[in-house]
């Protein structure tokens, strides 16, 4: 019997895979990279050519000897990777290992993981693509250069345990940059004044903001300006000078890119842009509908908007037949990608539109359901008409002021019907149309009020990948790596939803300012991903751009190590908590986990465990003193410090105040909009939070256990379901 050998990155994706190909086919994953640059030693030999010395990753020998064996007993072999550049990689280090010749045309390409996808796939083979590889080399060996060169001089003119990144090091300068704007920032007073206007006794009341002086911008820049503005207008003559009504078209949205599904999934979700990556991994690997297992999105890492013919057809059918042919678009929407766009795949997209989330949940997790949710609403949304409102614009002169007054109000919904928040958000603000020449009566004048300019906002995940997509900075791919790089090393700290610098970051970012100042420049960083771009597209020789690099960076490294004196070591902190084993007062150290109490006695007195950082509240349960605590995650959660023998736990944080109606303690709940509210812990209390007040981690937990109990009730619910139901959802 023929076995065909076909090897891909993940055991998800390898069991979801096997089930379409049948018998003949043997689905292997090889977890990854099995070949890459040695931990121990550069691995890069710089006077030849950059030529990288590549070693079989330890803890991979009994996998590798695995494969080949496979390979050898195999008819073909197939390499499926990922479908971008560190796929193409990795394909070729298997072909390496396996001693397969690069242009026999074992390597397959799919973007979605369907019956018909895989299937096509096999029957187009190609050789692996050199040009892909080469740029993905040249990245792993810039970051190699950079790191291996530069990290070792941080951690003598700074401290141990630092990195430098050539993507890394612009990030948290960005970062950095935004922080000092923030702090030197000075607030400019200014104050608006409004009217309530009618056009008689009857008619409606509407608001109208002042705006203009003397047929110039008004900027009443303190409070004398502003009375003196007030007391003109309380004696003004309002009339209409011009009035105008218009339609106004809101367009949708394009379908998700990875950053744009980074950045909606945590303003809208609160996830991180790593928990995004592995949710989406997740959906785009294959999850288990009943019998059948599917991927259910196309791949989630592109910087395209475009999507293929047939599934903008299946998106309009959707449209047309459940929500009605005046919600779906005249003709097709498309959209343009962003000028360093690869549009190397389709933007992100159910693999069927027909599978809807509501279809599906049973078989999904709360995460995975919440994130296909939103993917699939903005593929649909995508191809949908657009909302329509009917505005009105009112220009009012009252003596030497002009005054403006707009409304809106939602003729036709379009896209915005799909989600009811959306919907909802929009409320109609009405202004009536009037005549020009109009006199209007003066309902009343709103008090004169005061405001001051207000800095940038901090930086959030979401908008710092915005920031790095729009300079030109990283890709796709390597967003929540770096994100996730400069919060694990100290460099940036994060507090609710902000991105705050460290002092350790702005230490490091000065340092790489002055002597580095090329390579964490934001220009710089841009055109060297356009560099890529070209390696990748057979524009530009891949050894070239290394040298193009390399020689100013090797002479930037040696001028920073002469020049550059070292920080002195910082005097540590001592804390009130004395060692229990010789009792002298711990100090507080900070190692690759954070900070813990260590005695200062080392090597003689050994002793250290963890810093707890107390609250200054009491527990509500036995009297003892509250700690702040983090999951495996990295959530603060708030606990007892006598657990486990008091097992009282908090999401939300305790305060020392009690609460009015039933005396137990409040506690401050941080919404996703950053507001704060009070609550009452007791869930039974009036004040409790809506959600049924504090939940302690253990109930959490068992409420975790009642949902996927739930979950298993659908699963065997769907079970039963016709027959043919169950062969719609099986497709691909």
């Amino acid at each position: 019997m023929t076995m065909n050998l076909v090897i891909v990155e993940s055991p998800t994706k390898s069991k979801t895979i096997e089930k379409f190909l049948g018998k003949n086919y043997k689905v292997k994953a090889s977890m990854g990279h099995l070949r890459d640059l040695p931990k121990s030693t550069f691995g890069v030999d710089v006077e030849h050519n950059f030529e990288p010395k590549y070693i079989n990753i330890r803890g991979k020998g009994e996998l590798i000897k695995e494969l080949k064996t496979l390979a050898k007993k195999a008819d073909k072999v197939y390499l499926a990777t990922d479908p971008d550049r560190e796929g193409e990689a990795i394909s070729w280090h298997l072909a390496h290992i396996l001693d397969l010749p690069q242009d026999n045309s074992c390597r397959i390409v799919f973007h979605e993981i369907t019956n018909n996808a895989v299937k096509d796939a096999i029957k187009h083979p190609r050789g692996i693509d050199m040009d892909m590889v080469n740029a993905q080399q040249t990245r792993r060996i810039l970051d190699r250069i950079v790191g291996y060169e530069l990290s070792p001089l941080l951690w003598r003119k700074i401290r141990k345990g630092l990195s430098a990144g050539r993507v890394q090091s612009v990030a948290v300068k960005i970062v950095a940059d935004r922080d000092k704007e923030i702090e030197e920032f000075e607030p400019q007073e200014y104050w608006t004044l409004s009217a309530k206007l009618r056009e008689n006794a009857k008619a409606p009341i509407f608001e109208a903001e002042t705006v203009k002086y003397k047929g110039k911008k008004m900027e009443l820049s303190n409070a004398e300006q502003a009375h003196a503005a007030e007391a003109a207008l309380a004696q003004a003559q309002y009339v209409v000078n011009k009035a105008e009504r218009k339609e106004r078209k809101r367009h949708p949205v394009p379908p998700f890119t990875t950053s744009n599904l980074q950045q909606e999934a945590n303003k809208k979700l609160n996830f991180s842009a790593k928990k995004t990556m592995m949710v989406a991994q997740q959906l785009y690997e294959g999850v288990s509908l009943g019998k059948a297992a599917v991927g259910l999105i196309t791949y989630m890492r592109t910087d395209s908007v475009r999507l293929a013919d047939v599934a903008i057809d299946e998106i309009r059918d959707y449209i047309k037949n459940n929500l009605g042919n005046e919600y779906c678009s005249p003709k097709p929407n498309h959209y343009s990608a962003k000028k360093n766009a690869q549009d190397a795949h389709e933007a992100i997209r159910p693999t069927s539109i027909l599978r809807t989330p509501q279809e599906i949940a049973g078989h999904l997790t709360v995460d995975q359901l919440k994130l296909y949710t939103l993917i699939w609403q903005r593929a649909v949304a995508s191809q949908m008409s657009d909302a329509i409102y009917d505005t009105t614009t009112l220009q009012i002169g009252a003596g030497d002021y002009e005054l403006r007054a707009t409304g809106s109000a939602l003729r036709f919904p379009g896209f915005l019907a799909l989600n009811a928040k959306l919907t909802d958000e929009e409320k109609d603000k009405s202004v009536p149309y009037i005549e020009v020449g109009k006199e209007l009566l003066l309902h009343k004048l709103l008090p004169a009020e005061q405001h001051f300019t207000e800095p940038p906002a901090h930086f959030s995940e979401a908008t710092l990948i915005k920031e790095l997509e729009e300079k030109g900075i990283g890709r796709p791919s390597t967003y929540a790596p770096t994100i996730v790089t400069i919060i694990g090393r100290g460099y940036v700290v994060k507090e609710g939803k902000k991105l705050l610098i460290t002092e350790l970051g702005k230490q490091t970012t000065e340092m790489l300012t002055e002597y580095f100042d090329k390579l964490i420049s934001i220009h710089f960083s841009a055109e060297m991903e356009n560099y890529l771009d070209e390696i990748a597209e057979n524009k530009a020789d891949w050894i070239e751009v290394l040298r193009k690099f390399y020689v100013p960076f090797r002479e930037d490294v040696e001028r920073f190590d002469v020049q550059c004196p070292a920080l002195p070591p910082a005097p540590p902190e001592i804390s009130d908590v004395p060692c229990e084993k010789c009792g002298r007062l711990m100090v507080i150290k900070e190692g690759r986990f954070g900070k813990f109490l260590a005695c200062p006695g080392f090597p003689e007195c050994r002793n250290a465990k963890p810093l707890l950082k107390k609250i200054g509240v009491a527990c509500p349960q036995c009297g003892s003193e509250l700690i702040e605590r983090t999951t495996k995650t990295g959530k603060i959660f708030y606990g007892c410090e006598k657990y486990p023998a008091c097992n009282f736990t908090t999401w939300d944080l305790p305060l020392n105040e009690t609460c009015e109606k039933c005396g137990h303690m409040l506690v401050e709940h941080t919404e996703r909009s950053g507001r704060k509210r009070k609550y009452c812990s007791n869930p039974e209390c009036i004040n409790a939070r809506p959600a049924g007040g504090v939940k302690s981690i253990a109930a959490k937990t068992a409420s975790k256990k009642t949902v996927n109990a739930k979950s298993k009730t659908s699963v065997k619910k769907a079970a039963k379901t016709t027959k043919a139901r169950k062969t719609t959802v099986a497709k691909g």
